[in-house]
């Protein structure tokens, strides 16, 4: 009894003394919050990975064009490549352009066509031509009339895409996903901070004899919050440490069974200096968010219990 007397005279004359000890990462909280911050700092990695990738993508491609010669005729369709060639390289804004080899045309569609070739060596259905044209800005649909204009005199059979066209569902289904990403920090946040609420206010319950002595020695509810708000930041900080270093396994391990595919977006998606600080600053976060919610927690429910 002497030495809870002594403990509460010294919180109340505002030294620093633990007015409820408890060994730190004891109870299932410093693991609710591990468990948190690993899932909260693996969608922040996926969310950022996706920006990263989409942006590159989008640089790469936006100013791409596609020229697909559709005459059936080999002959007539080569005629036409050349003159189309020689079109895109007397008009302005085209920084410039390459003639896809046959070859490699045949090689890409071969997956899907099959492997039947004709007389010649080359595959039995007549494929188009294609020329990959880059513009020194944004494709525009008025650039885009423009191409065709220019190419339709010497080369009617010539269509015209672009090539950020061509991956726009890809895109909006990676937007979505990034939103989904961002969406589940927002969620596992809330989760923590309800996490700690609930275990702010059954701690209150379990000391609410000692916190009414502290009151009438004089302590203030900003006494007895600090005194909550410590305890619950030691713990979140070993447990954000606890869970950043379990996201780091999992993010290091992901990442080196991504590299395996030599994908573009893949490549493009990976994660630069910025991004590791913001996954570093997870566990900051988490326990600051920790620390506020359980200092306002325990300030709310004072103020109802007085």
């Amino acid at each position: 009894m002497n030495a809870l007397s002594g403990r509460l005279r010294s919180v109340v004359a505002g030294s620093d003394v633990q007015l409820f000890p408890q060994a730190r990462m004891s109870g299932p909280m410093p693991w609710v919050i591990a468990i948190m911050v690993a899932m909260t700092a693996i969608a922040l990695a996926g969310g950022l990975a996706l920006g990263n990738a989409i942006f590159a993508a989008k640089a790469e491609i936006d100013g791409g064009v596609t020229v697909q010669l559709l005459e059936p005729r080999a002959d007539v369709r080569d005629s036409q490549a050349r003159a189309a060639a020689t079109a895109l390289g007397a008009m302005q804004g085209v920084r410039g352009f390459r003639q896809v080899p046959q070859a490699e045309v045949d090689a890409l569609i071969e997956p899907w066509l099959g492997t039947g070739t004709d007389d010649d060596g080359g595959l039995a259905i007549p494929v188009p031509a294609l020329i990959d044209v880059r513009l020194d800005g944004p494709a525009s649909p008025d650039r885009l009339a423009a191409i065709e204009r220019a190419l339709r005199p010497v080369a009617p059979s010539a269509r015209i895409d672009a090539q950020s066209n061509w991956l726009k569902p890809v895109f909006d289904a990676m937007v979505s996903l990034q939103v989904l990403s961002i969406a589940l920090v927002a969620l596992l946040a809330g989760a923590l901070a309800a996490a700690v609420l609930l275990a702010s206010r059954s701690a209150l319950g379990t000391h609410r004899e000692v916190i009414e002595i502290i009151h009438l020695l004089g302590g203030t509810d900003n006494q007895v919050a600090r005194e909550f708000q410590r305890s619950i930041g030691f713990d979140a900080a070993g447990g954000g440490a606890l869970g950043l270093g379990l996201a780091l396994v999992v993010i290091l391990s992901l990442a080196r069974r991504f590299d395996g595919l030599g994908a573009g977006l893949v490549d493009n998606g990976a994660l630069v200096w910025t991004d590791w600080l913001l996954i570093a600053a997870v566990p900051v976060m988490a326990t600051l968010l920790a620390m506020m919610t359980a200092r306002l927690t325990v300030l709310h429910a004072l103020r109802k219990m007085l």
